[in-house]
């Protein structure tokens, strides 16, 4: 049976342009006191709750989107989508429809501009109190990236498709090679303040011992022992290490609340979920850790999107190498 999950996210006023969290207020902080609100003033994010594998099928209000992406072969999602994807879905690109322009110190899958990505979204029907479905074949790591962005832009109905492509042909589900007409959407974008930071953010809250940094990439490039994407290898001082694989059971799907819930436990220790702060190498897989905490129950965790390889660009920034 392939699981649906979807959650909710709070939102701000149209107007509201894209923004980050202040830094929290730490010993040697420059910032003026009482210029930055408390991580703990934040408003938490609503409960989140699952969907019914077979609604997919009998919803034809629901907006389903293929994500599949190979970060070694570009055009390979797009290929794999012209063969067969799930019927009516749309197809959309990590790195033209999930991202933006780099500058060589913004990462390497910088977010997108709001306006580009809000007519994306409405050109294939997103629209408030819409189901979205997200599914790639990747375990769920690019996916993620869709499923934050519509949470973070005050989209409360997206979900991820548990298992993925390999779980839906493996039911032997319908499949086709249709491109969807267009669909009519009113997707409005409503950043929600404090889900994304930067890394004036991250610099600071680093020395803070109550904020977790999680960094989502495979032990050794967090270790520095390679690192086959960025100019330099290592992590981020003080960050904790999950590789977020280890999120997924060994046949590809999430595994159980409870077992996620435990795991993240022991590297959160006493500390709020709320204050966590996720980063990967671009901003992508580190969803895949924050979406996990949500199944979780441990909501309103943070993603810093420039990640490693925007971290990594400034020669300023310190560098860690080994386990801590």
């Amino acid at each position: 049976m392939i699981t649906l999950t979807f959650v909710a996210l709070l939102s701000l006023p149209v107007s509201q342009p894209l923004q980050v969290a202040p830094p929290p207020r730490v010993a040697g902080s420059q910032l003026p006191p009482g210029t930055e609100p408390s991580l703990a003033d934040w408003t938490p994010r609503p409960p989140r709750g699952k969907a019914e594998p077979w609604e997919l099928m009998g919803d034809k209000d629901w907006i389903v989107f293929d994500v599949r992406h190979d970060l070694a072969d570009g055009a390979k999602g797009r290929r794999a989508y012209s063969q067969s994807h799930v019927p009516g879905a749309y197809f959309l690109h990590l790195d033209e429809d999930l991202s933006g322009a780099k500058t060589g110190t913004n990462g390497r899958h910088p977010l997108p501009p709001l306006d580009a990505f809000a007519a994306k979204m409405n050109a294939c029907g997103v629209a408030p109190g819409r189901q979205v479905v997200a599914y790639d074949d990747a375990g769920g790591c690019y996916a993620v990236r869709l499923w934050w962005m519509l949470t973070w832009l005050g989209h409360d109905r997206v979900a991820v498709l548990d298992g993925g492509w390999q779980q839906w042909t493996k039911e032997a589900r319908a499949v086709d090679a249709l491109t969807p007409a267009p669909r009519e959407g009113a997707f409005v974008p409503r950043p929600h303040l404090g889900s994304a930071v930067d890394a004036t953010y991250v610099d600071i809250a680093r020395t803070d011992t109550s904020v977790p940094l999680i960094d989502a990439r495979a032990a050794p490039r967090y270790r520095g022992e390679q690192e086959p994407l960025d100019a330099k290898a290592g992590h981020i001082p003080g960050a904790m290490n999950r590789f977020w694989q280890s999120n997924l059971g060994a046949d590809g799907r999430f595994k159980a609340p409870d077992i996620l819930r435990a795991e993240f436990a022991t590297l959160l220790g006493d500390r709020e979920a709320q204050r966590t702060v996720h980063y990967c190498g671009s901003g992508v897989t580190a969803c895949h850790n924050l979406f996990s905490m949500e199944l979780a129950g441990l909501n309103g965790s943070r993603l810093y999107p420039g990640s490693w390889s925007e971290w990594s660009a400034d020669a300023s920034r310190p560098v860690a190498t080994g386990d801590k």
